[in-house]
């Protein structure tokens, strides 16, 4: 799709999509979030989400994590629930944690899947499985998409809407491509996949494109700094917390990309680009709200 036939986010734009906050509100007002994330030395991928998420004005979050990892989990997340999950002994989610994870659906209004779960064999089959068979808004990341790329036939006919947020190495993988070739093609390969597969692609890097298939948009927000580990883990868990607060899985992914990159601008502001860390995106994310929701158009970056 041609670029000038895509959108470019502005402050108007995403201020337009995000979801009312009534005075009488409760916490179940505004969703239920879970996240399936982290392996043994990969915890801070599911901190990182969960505080993502936790900035995103979503009622409530869960972290599901492998069962020996649970306890440390509940002293790090004051503001978030941890879950324990069955484990493999080199502590990862075990194949049958899934059932666990599909059992919680009725209770649970999205899912945030994939930070830090590994590529442990046991690990990707329980994110395959995931992936087609939960049955609300589910936003799948790192390595819930390796899993996928690895058998690319559990990418078809999932049985809930879909967000898909790769780098461009994570989409070379899923079209067995190269990097350098998704690079040059970013605006065809995303649109075609998102249509392919019936899901919508957050397409991360430099010009962060977003689409369903039949709509593109095309962020302004974001800077180098932001290439740094851990902004991924807290790009999904904010695009989760807004599916969970019942955006459509487009609308979540734009409000998601565009904050999250503001976020980071302004992280790079108060600690230039070299220095910026997933942290600084994270504290910065309550002004970066706080502009899209009250700037006029003339004070847009």
């Amino acid at each position: 799709m041609a670029r000038d036939m895509a959108i470019r986010l502005t402050h108007a734009e995403v201020r337009g999509l995000l979801p009312p906050r009534p005075a009488d509100a409760h916490k179940g007002t505004f969703g239920h979030l879970l996240i399936a994330a982290g392996s043994r030395g990969m915890t801070g991928a599911a901190k990182l989400a969960a505080y993502g998420a936790l900035r995103s004005g979503v009622g409530l979050v869960t972290v599901a994590v492998p069962r020996p990892l649970a306890d440390p989990m509940a002293i790090a997340l004051m503001e978030a629930m941890s879950l324990p999950m069955p484990a493999t002994p080199e502590e990862t989610f075990a194949t049958s944690a899934a059932d666990d994870v599909l059992d919680l659906s009725d209770s649970m209004n999205a899912l945030a899947l994939g930070p830090g779960i590994s590529r442990h064999i046991e690990a990707a089959e329980f994110a395959r499985r995931v992936y087609a068979e939960w049955p609300h808004a589910l936003v799948a990341d790192a390595d819930a998409l390796n899993a996928l790329a690895a058998e690319p036939d559990a990418l078809a006919e999932p049985v809930g809407p879909r967000v898909l947020t790769p780098h461009p190495g994570e989409m070379a993988r899923l079209l067995g491509a190269s990097t350098q070739e998704v690079q040059l093609n970013r605006e065809t390969v995303a649109p075609e996949f998102a249509r392919r597969y019936g899901c919508v692609v957050l397409l991360k890097g430099h010009g962060t494109i977003i689409t369903d298939g039949a709509r593109v948009a095309l962020n302004p927000t974001g800077n180098s700094g932001m290439a740094t580990g851990g902004s991924g883990d807290v790009l999904t868990g904010l695009t989760g917390g807004l599916l969970a607060q019942g955006l459509a899985p487009m609308d979540a992914a734009c409000v998601a990309a565009y904050v999250h990159g503001l976020a980071g601008d302004l992280a790079a502001e108060a600690c230039t680009q070299r220095a910026t860390i997933a942290r600084d995106i994270i504290e910065a994310l309550p002004a970066a709200w706080m502009e899209v929701e009250n700037d006029p158009p003339d004070k847009e970056r």
